[in-house]
């Protein structure tokens, strides 16, 4: 006779096979006919019979198998939940650990400080893992940056600029540089196990400049240039927006020197009907929308051919740089990023 498997079956539909049998049995029937009749062994029929005569109906639900919820882990729930809160709104300094970011090694180590728990460093990837934890790239963030004068930015000082604009019918233009070079330490090749592969480079490197800014409405404007930023370069780019603006323009930036140079604060005040500069909080290049340009233009280069010349390089960008123009839509999504909500 051919055996049922009963592991097939919903918990509901062995329920009531077993229910089914029981009945039969109360009918005097044999265990053996009752095997038969379901095909299944005689042996589970009588430990069929044996839970319901302990139990009752109840005895015939299927129970769970394997481990319960929590069974044989180092952690209790509460202690899980307690650790993964702290290493979501704290860093390993605030705990005096020697460690920059959260690792395997940071985490296992504040268990063992803070619980007495010693956990090998697999079973700690493993709950970093079940809590959803991945390992990232790390959002770079300076000692130096100001709290309270971020904070004052945000709710005071940015809003009163944009209250002057809108009163003035001025255009808000959120500015900021960047370097491009033919060097990359971000990409990666495919190569066989075990074996790295080779990427042949020139001796020589080579780099170009840009400086552009953006508008919430998605107007780009960029200037590429050689070396560092310098004022004579710095006033012309200036010009070339208020001329393309065609009205008077709030530029937002960051505080590098050549910003503050008294050259350049004599050429604004002398073109005040048409330009005005406001400063970011020091050290705060996060809340810049045009900072996410620059690493949309960097990550973009990324994947072309691997630059042999200034020039190549040069025309990379600039081609880069042109086709984003034409893709305003894009340009205002990078006020969706959560540090710039704030601009848009």
């Amino acid at each position: 006779m051919k055996r049922r498997d009963f592991r097939s079956l919903s918990s509901e539909a062995q329920y009531e096979i077993k229910r089914a049998a029981m009945k039969m049995l109360k009918a005097k029937k044999t265990q053996q006919e009752v095997s038969e009749f379901f095909s299944v062994r005689q042996q589970t029929v009588s430990i069929w019979w044996n839970h319901y005569q302990r139990e009752g109906m109840k005895g015939l639900r299927t129970k769970r198998r394997g481990r319960r919820p929590g069974e044989k882990r180092n952690l209790t729930f509460h202690v899980e939940k307690e650790v993964k809160a702290l290493i979501i709104d704290r860093c390993p300094e605030q705990f005096k650990l020697p460690f920059v970011l959260w690792t395997r090694e940071a985490v296992q180590q504040l268990v063992k400080n803070r619980y007495g728990i010693s956990m090998p460093i697999r079973t700690v990837g493993e709950y970093l893992k079940r809590w959803g934890f991945t390992p990232k790239k790390p959002v770079k963030r300076a000692y130096e940056q100001q709290p309270e004068e971020v904070r004052k930015w945000l709710d005071s000082t940015y809003p009163e600029i944009a209250k002057q604009a809108r009163v003035e019918k001025a255009e808000i233009h959120w500015c900021d540089e960047t370097g491009i070079s033919n060097e990359s330490n971000v990409c990666k090749g495919y190569s066989p196990v075990g074996k790295k592969p080779v990427m042949r480079t020139s001796g020589k490197r080579f780099s170009v400049s840009m400086i552009s800014t953006i508008t919430n409405q998605g107007q780009l404007r960029y200037m590429i240039y050689k070396g560092g930023l310098r004022v004579k370069k710095f006033i012309d780019f200036l010009r070339r927006l208020i001329k393309s603006a065609g009205r008077k323009i709030f530029v937002i930036l960051d505080n590098l020197r050549v910003h503050h140079a008294l050259k350049v604060k004599e050429w604004v005040e002398k073109h005040h009907e048409e330009v005005a500069l406001f400063f970011l909080p020091p050290y705060c290049p996060e809340y810049n929308p045009d900072e996410y340009v620059n690493q949309d233009v960097k990550s973009a280069l990324m994947r072309k051919p691997r630059p042999t010349s200034e020039g190549k390089l040069n025309n990379n960008l600039s081609i880069y740089m042109k086709s984003l123009q034409r893709k305003t839509i894009k340009v205002v999504k990078y006020f969706n990023h959560e540090k710039v909500k704030y601009a848009a």
